[in-house]
């Protein structure tokens, strides 16, 4: 037999993904950019087990089996296949896959990018296949192939129509920003009522904004935010991040039927991070929402622990039983001065309204974890935890 293990992390878009011109390939209509987090807060875990003696392929995620016949997950063992390196006697040797995430899944917080992207990597190693694996993750899921690399990613949209050159490639590495922090601000861990998937084939058949936008807005707004990057300019990151992330859920709202991603606290949220900035007579932090209400706020190092004053005022947490309200060994929060909370002028919201803070920064791609003892199957071939 032969068994891989590998973790891969999540990743944040600040300019998105939304819209593909091909379902099939799935090819985006535009480029896109994210950050690849820390595995310690937010990754999916996969261990990979290849063996003359299993007599079907089986998958178990998130300790529940699931149908093999999944057809992007086909998609995605079809292409590594067609790269892989195996011995003659290892070509029919049946797969076991066991996989995991830290964080819950379609809540919105890109379990889908994770989960493929570790997939792929792990199968990459079984397989024994060099070179990029980001157009093998993209057959899983889109924003997979971005998490195949760590730091700064751009997905290149591409144009040929076969998608050789829809690829991801690294901006910079993680070590490039290291003064870059992310809070993400969990407010509803519910599965969300309408797919990704569904929202952007709705948009793309419906959305005049999203044509508009893949377009006009796009391109110009891809290259300013790759310099932006390159320069270390957070003020014009977060600018164009907000800009973006709204412009997104605006196509949202122009499909037909309309997709509601945020909610009132998404909103609240927006809203107090608007007000905060003005009143720091800079911008101190931006947000940005993927298809899911909870907010993510990328700010500099220095900036968090006032900005965790800022949640702790307007959005008091309520204790819950067993649950850690802010995880990543976040700093401690700083009071806001009676100043700044003239300044802001808004409310306080009542307790509770967000479940959780994950304390984060930019990290590294698929890792492969060597100790035994982090396998997920064990010697034959069955989940660990089952």
């Amino acid at each position: 037999m032969s068994i891989v293990t590998c973790i891969a992390p999540v990743n944040i878009a600040v300019i998105k993904y939304w819209g593909k011109r091909d379902e099939q390939l799935i090819l985006p209509v535009n480029d896109s950019i994210s950050a690849s987090l820390d595995t310690d807060q937010l990754c999916a875990k996969t261990t990979i087990m290849a063996s003359a003696d299993f007599d079907a392929d089986r998958i178990w995620l998130n300790g529940r089996e699931e149908s093999i016949n999944n057809p992007r997950l086909q998609n995605c063992l079809r292409e590594i296949k067609k790269r892989a390196q195996l011995s003659p006697e290892m070509e029919n040797w049946k797969l076991h896959i066991c996989s995991k995430n830290n964080f819950p899944t379609a809540a919105g917080l890109a379990s889908s990018a994770a989960g493929y992207a570790c997939l792929s990597a792990a199968l990459a190693k079984l397989y024994r296949v060099e070179g990029d694996i980001s157009s093998i993750a993209r057959c899983g899921s889109g924003s997979a192939c971005r998490s195949v690399y760590g730091g700064f990613v751009r997905w290149y949209a591409g144009t040929d129509p076969n998608g050789n050159d829809s690829i991801a490639k690294q901006i910079v590495p993680a070590s490039h920003w290291p003064e870059m922090r992310i809070l993400i601000l969990v407010v509803n861990e519910e599965r969300k009522k309408t797919s990704s998937a569904i929202g952007m084939k709705n948009g793309v058949l419906t959305s005049e904004l999203l044509k508009y936008r893949a377009e006009h807005c796009v391109p110009k707004r891809v290259e300013e935010m790759n310099q932006a990057i390159m320069t270390k300019n957070f003020e014009k990151f977060a600018q164009l991040m907000m800009k973006d992330s709204n412009q997104m859920h605006a196509v949202c709202l122009d499909t037909s039927p309309p997709c509601f991603y945020l909610n009132d606290v998404s909103f609240g949220v927006i809203d107090l991070i608007h007000a905060y900035n003005e009143a720091s007579n800079r911008v101190k932090v931006g947000y940005t929402n993927d298809a899911g209400p909870n907010t993510v706020l990328y700010l500099l190092e220095k900036d968090v622990p006032e900005v965790l004053g800022l949640l702790d005022y307007y959005f008091p947490s309520k204790p819950v039983d067993n649950v850690e309200y802010k995880r990543g060994n976040p700093p401690a929060s700083a009071p806001l001065s009676e100043e700044l909370i003239l300044k802001i002028n808004k409310e306080q919201n009542s307790p509770g309204q967000i479940k959780s803070i994950i304390h984060t920064h930019v990290g590294n791609g698929p890792t492969y974890l060597k100790d035994p003892r982090e396998h997920l199957l064990d010697s034959k071939g069955l989940p660990v935890e089952l």
